[in-house]
């Protein structure tokens, strides 16, 4: 359940290093440009997905994990849910 982080950049051009305690994240994210509406659910599978394999290996779910989903949520709460974004790629910890 290696760490896995991932590239966002927004509409507005910013780009995000987003954390996921599991590598789940690439099973529900792909690199490519998405909808805000189409990131937010599956960044949610994705992120709840990684706290529910955290819980099921450390019987305690991954705070971190819904931080980074709820820290997501409220950036894109900025920008219409029509507007584009990019999932720019994908890294494991040691690639930092």
């Amino acid at each position: 359940m290696p760490v896995t982080y991932f590239d966002v950049r927004w509409p507005d051009g910013a780009t995000e290093r987003c954390y996921s305690p599991s590598s789940i994240v690439t099973e529900h994210l792909q690199v490519r440009s998405y909808t805000v509406a189409e990131f937010r659910a599956a960044a949610g599978v994705a992120l709840h997905g990684a706290a529910e394999r955290v819980r099921e290996k450390f019987g305690f779910t991954c705070s971190s994990a819904l931080d980074q989903l709820r820290t997501l949520e409220k950036r894109a709460d900025a920008f219409d849910p029509c507007a584009e974004l990019w999932v720019l790629g994908f890294a494991s910890a040691g690639d930092e």
